[in-house]
């Protein structure tokens, strides 16, 4: 039996929230084209016959401009210490990136085994890929390299026998049945956060933080009762997401309970409230206080 803890890490929008819920065969991490989507590091568990990974998905590494940005940073930094493997995910769709370079130097002061994992695959030819490779193969001294598409399910078997492959023996380190150990309070935060980036204008994203203060699961009924609060940095951003006659935040409110009546098997009752709190990307105190999982 083998067991570990598998980083997965990239720069933004490299396809990892995709990847790994394709890999758990079920949605773990919220997904959006817009970068920055993933702030908290999530972990889906992978258990086969021989083997259990725990696979952690890391915010996209980027160049900070701010407290929100440098602790998104330090959020990967910090999790490729904590690992057995590193999967170092480069999009094989385009040329190597500033971001991609300093990741990989990243993960090589880290001193932790890493396979590369050229992802989009089915975007480039195979001349593409073989570039791609050669250029990242001077980054980093990689224990394998896999190349995958999670849109189509290409090379995501074999990525996971050679996960396994590297890993150290042990133990289960999780129940069999779970797929997460993403607890239910961040779960509906995330949740409620990829209903706004879907439904908002461009300006809004960036500035939004949702923080769910109470779950409570009452009887009779099979009801639970979800209260969130919506964090926003200025007023404009506010009226975007209520929208015209509460029109928006209805529509979000809505998605939002459907997919977590979807995920809990239970009825939901979701309020949610908008709330403006200048430049807190910089406030070092509400960030850890919002993402302190």
């Amino acid at each position: 039996m083998k067991s570990g803890f598998v980083a997965v890490v990239g720069k933004p929008n490299v396809g990892k929230s995709t990847l790994i819920n394709s890999l758990a065969g079920k949605k773990i991490s919220i997904v959006s084209e817009k970068p920055q989507t993933t702030r908290f590091k999530v972990r889906g568990i992978i258990t086969r016959p021989e083997a259990q990974i725990i696979l952690v998905d890391t915010p996209g590494f980027h160049q900070a401009r701010d407290a929100l940005g440098a602790f998104l940073n330090s959020q990967v930094t910090g999790t490729l210490k904590e690992v057995d493997l590193v999967l170092l995910l480069v999009d094989a769709s385009r040329a190597l990136s500033e971001e991609d370079i300093k990741l990989a130097g990243e993960v090589k002061k880290a001193g932790r085994p890493g396979l590369l994992v050229l992802t989009k695959k089915d975007l480039c030819s195979e001349e593409q890929l073989e570039s791609v490779r050669e250029s990242a193969n001077q980054l980093l001294d990689f224990v394998d390299r896999v190349s995958v598409s999670a849109v189509n399910g290409d090379g995501l078997e074999d990525l996971v026998k050679r996960m396994i492959s590297l890993l150290p023996e042990g133990p289960l380190l999780y129940p069999e049945d779970m797929v997460t150990d993403y607890p239910l309070t961040i779960q509906a935060a995330e949740i409620i956060r990829e209903k706004i980036l879907t439904n908002t204008y461009q300006e809004v994203p960036h500035s939004v933080a949702v923080e769910v203060l109470k779950v409570e699961e009452r009887m009779p009924g099979n009801l639970l009762a979800i209260e969130a609060d919506i964090y926003v940095e200025k007023d404009s951003q506010k009226k975007i997401i209520i929208g015209q006659g509460g029109a928006m935040i209805k529509k979000i409110g809505t998605q939002a309970r459907e997919e977590l009546e979807f995920l809990t098997g239970k009825k939901v009752f979701l309020s949610l409230r908008v709330k403006v709190k200048e430049k807190w990307k910089e406030k070092d105190s509400f960030i850890r206080k919002i993402y302190r999982s």
